[in-house]
């Protein structure tokens, strides 16, 4: 195989661009290097498709040692052909690999192997033969060998049906073919163990929907279900078909005497040897297209949050909430020292709550604070009504804002929070990581672990190594696109930074705190273990500011120093211009960048890249982001009303919407059926982690404390909280059917729970017969979750357009090529 051809048809790249692509990663580069500092080489390739490229790369490479290693262990057997070695060198999956191995591979003691030794191979021959002219019975009876203990012609018959239903199971294009009718045809089937229990999986009590539809959450939701002994799951497959295509393939002659044989031997192949064992690999298949959905999910929602515009320049007081241990606070000056801390009990049982406002009050006094940052976790509601309480007797003017607190917890109780703040217990340390996640989000989260940030769905069940790997890779794609300060940043940041490993970011530490702060970025070779290479790949992602050269202050990389010189020479500005501001309009001012390139021996992305970087010199991309909603008052869920239009922050996107903060400590729900006018496939096609967006309240269940919501102002209902009528709404009529939404009274739990999988489509669609509108009075916040049984059967409509569509599950599974 042409690794570099297969990876251009995957990703829709130039040949070319593959084969630098390949050739930079070999040589040890980054790939944030290799994406911000090697355009020219790769064509501008950016770090997803990079990553994309490595992953792949290494998938290829295993599969390529697996095909060496099959044709040597066929080969040392004698039984290579030159037709199976084509098969084998042309496989483009292990699947497929390993279903041309099988005859081949050295097998535990099975039936077909103990009739064999019988020896009842000639026996099976004759059957296959198909040209008896006696029953089968008697045929076998000259078989019989007491020392063999072959006592009865049943027993050699039973044998010789072993021999051919292996034969069978081992051929790879059948086997090849049958997986393909599963896959095509194929339904997951989940029910309940105990139909009168009730819980969260109770969605998939009588679960039934084809395998080429069913999206990814619901994979992973039937999953767990079954872990946890709720569910029973079973592969449906067309069996009939299936054994009539068997049939054809091995009943070749009209034998009153062998058909019945091999009938009945063909039933015992599928449903004995081949059925469980495609049943595995398609769940495994589904599992691995649905944990890669979840991940790439989880990873896009990881860099919105890491990507968050920091609240700079204000002393903020973080405010971790609690009931019986107290309120933990933190004071933080804008460099982020900790100034103070306290802990007040406002909140039950202890109810001190004049002294705990008063306490409050003297340190926002004493110590200028602007801002107040508080958990989003226990008592986190009515600590908010203690701040807007406060903030309305006090004279200085502040504002809070409700912080995500998921990982802090475990944040304070780590080594590198106890190196950071020793005196601190656990509260006070997440009291002030929860102040300076507002300060600088970036450089306050990399100290945590990224699954531990909690904006993932299904993250515990799925392979943990290829979920850190990707995590790991979002986080310092992130850091590397931000640039740290040298002499600030802390050793975790620092070890996200392209080329600098854990040990070494504790070495540049610790050599800036014993020769003082960094004046060049060349002083980074004096560092220990940092060596010419991993100088190479991190110098351009470091900043110094008020260095010896205003370059360092910038993302250009030192190789390129002596090129921006000569270009700022050329053009009349000094270097010091880049300490000043930078020089605002220096594009305008090269009339043809293409020869300007090529006369400082630059290609033009870099030189390109080097004029953005001297018009803003350490430009934050963050500040491109939509700054967090600060607030003075406070929201319950008793005084939302459907209709009302409101601001909210996303802090969450799943396959089937997105959890939207309004400020009522209960984060709502937009189903992918609100989220646009327009047809998306996915949530992240409209909305990410972290943006500020008008949302409509739809509907408000009090009970079980769910808010559900649209972004179709006016669309799904009006202002008084009515349902828009259909004939009002402008959607175009096959809109919804060309989604597979099944129509726009497709409705999901408002609050939904990820973990039970509960916010999915009460709407279900069945082979052709797919309805054309629900049943009116299913708008209710809790439709999707809490409908019966009996309502899920009469609606069989199932709706697959949550998360991966019916296009990506398709595309997906072929990929694996089951």
């Amino acid at each position: 195989m042409d690794i570099a051809l297969e990876l251009t048809e995957e990703l829709g790249v130039k040949k070319s661009q593959v084969e630098a692509a390949v050739r930079l990663i070999d040589e040890g580069n980054t790939i944030p290097f290799i994406a911000r500092y090697r355009k020219e080489a790769t064509g501008g390739l950016n770090d997803e498709v990079l990553r994309n490229l490595g992953e792949r790369l290494v998938y290829l490479r295993n599969l390529e040692d697996k095909k060496s290693s099959v044709l040597a262990a066929i080969e040392e057997q004698g039984k290579l052909t030159g037709e199976l070695r084509a098969k084998i060198e042309e496989a483009r999956t292990l699947v497929v690999v390993e279903d041309l191995y099988r005859p081949y591979r050295p097998k535990r003691r099975t039936r077909a192997m103990i009739a064999r030794e019988k020896g009842l191979t000639g026996l099976a021959e004759t059957i296959l033969a198909q040209n008896l002219t006696r029953e089968a019975l008697e045929e076998a009876a000259g078989y019989l060998d007491p020392q063999k203990d072959v006592t009865s012609a049943e027993e050699a018959l039973a044998g010789a049906g072993d021999i051919i239903a292996e034969q069978i199971s081992d051929d790879a294009d059948l086997r090849m073919t049958i997986r393909q009718m599963t896959r095509d045809r194929g339904r997951i089937v989940s029910t309940a163990r105990d139909e009168t229990a009730r819980s969260v999986y109770e969605t998939y009590y009588d679960f039934d929907e084809p395998i080429r539809e069913v999206p990814g959450h619901r994979v992973l939701a039937i999953n767990r279900g079954e872990k946890e002994k709720v569910l029973t799951v079973k592969i449906h497959a067309p069996e009939e078909d299936i054994l009539r295509l068997i049939a054809d393939r091995y009943i070749n002659a009209e034998n009153v005497y062998t058909t019945p044989v091999l009938t009945a031997v063909i039933a015992d192949a599928y449903q004995r040897l081949i059925a469980p064992a495609i049943e595995r690999e398609i769940r495994s298949a589904l599992t691995e297209i649905a944990e890669d959905g979840a991940i790439r999910v989880f990873g896009k929602n990881l860099q919105q949050l890491l990507m968050q515009p920091p609240i700079a320049g204000q002393t903020v007081l973080g405010w971790d909430p609690a009931f019986r241990t107290g309120c933990k606070l933190a004071v933080v000056d804008p460099t982020g020292k900790v100034l103070d801390t306290k802990v007040i009990f406002p909140t039950a049982p202890q109810n001190k709550l004049a002294e705990s406002k008063k306490i409050l009050a003297a340190m926002i006094k004493k110590y200028g604070v602007s801002l107040i940052s508080l958990g989003n976790g226990t008592a986190s509601r009515e600590s908010e009504q203690i701040i807007v309480d406060l903030l309305a007797e006090i004279p200085e003017r502040v504002s809070y804002v409700i912080t995500n607190e998921a990982g802090a917890s475990v944040y304070s109780a780590s080594k590198l929070a106890s190196e950071e703040f020793p005196a601190f217990d656990v509260g006070q340390r997440s009291a002030a990581s929860i102040a300076r996640r507002v300060q600088d989000p970036l450089a306050e989260l990399v100290k945590i672990d990224p699954k531990s940030i909690g904006v993932g769905q299904y993250q515990h069940d799925m392979n943990q190594k290829k979920l850190s790997e990707t995590l790991g890779g979002v986080v310092e794609d992130s850091v590397n696109r931000v640039g740290v300060d040298l002499n600030t940043a802390s050793a975790s940041l620092l070890s996200y930074i392209s080329g600098i490993s854990a040990p070494v970011a504790k070495n540049i530490v610790a050599y800036r705190d014993e020769k003082g702060s960094f004046t060049s970025r060349r002083q980074l070779l004096k560092v220990p273990k940092l060596g010419p290479k991993a100088f190479e790949q991190c110098a351009g992602f470091l900043r110094i500011r008020d260095g010896q050269n205003p370059l360092d202050a910038t993302s250009v990389h030192p190789e390129s120093y002596q090129a921006a010189e000569e270009l700022l020479a050329r053009l009349g500005h000094r270097p010091e211009e880049i300490s000043q501001g930078g020089i605002a309009r220096i594009a305008e001012e090269v009339s043809d960048i293409q020869k300007m390139a090529e006369e400082l021996h630059l290609g033009q992305m870099t030189l390109e890249d080097i004029l953005t970087e001297l018009a803003k010199p350490g430009r934050d991309p963050r500040q491109d982001m939509p700054q967090p909603i600060l607030r003075r008052d406070v929201l319950s869920m008793e005084d939302l009303k459907p209709g009302m239009v409101l601001k909210g922050t996303v802090r969450n996107v799943v396959d089937f919407g997105a959890f939207v903060d309004i400020g009522v400590h209960q984060d709502g729900l937009v189903h992918i059926s609100r989220i646009s006018d327009r047809f998306i496939k996915h949530p992240l096609e409209a909305v990410s982690v972290g943006d500020i967006v008008d949302v409509q309240v739809v509907a408000v269940d009090l009970d079980k404390q769910r808010v559900a919501l649209s972004m179709r102002i006016g669309r799904d209902v009006d202002a008084q909280g009515n349902p828009v009528e259909m004939s009002a709404r402008r959607d175009h009529p096959d809109r919804d059917k060309k989604s597979g939404r099944g129509g726009l009274g497709h409705r999901a739990s408002a609050g939904s729970n990820v973990r039970g999988g509960g916010a999915i489509s009460d709407r279900r669609k069945s082979g052709k017969d797919q309805r054309k509108q629900d049943k009116k009075g299913r708008e209710h916040a809790g439709s999707g979750r809490n409908r019966g049984r009996e309502g899920q059967r009469q609606d069989k409509r199932h709706h697959i357009s949550e998360g991966l569509g019916n296009s990506d599950m398709l595309k997906a599974l072929a990929k694996i090529k089951l």
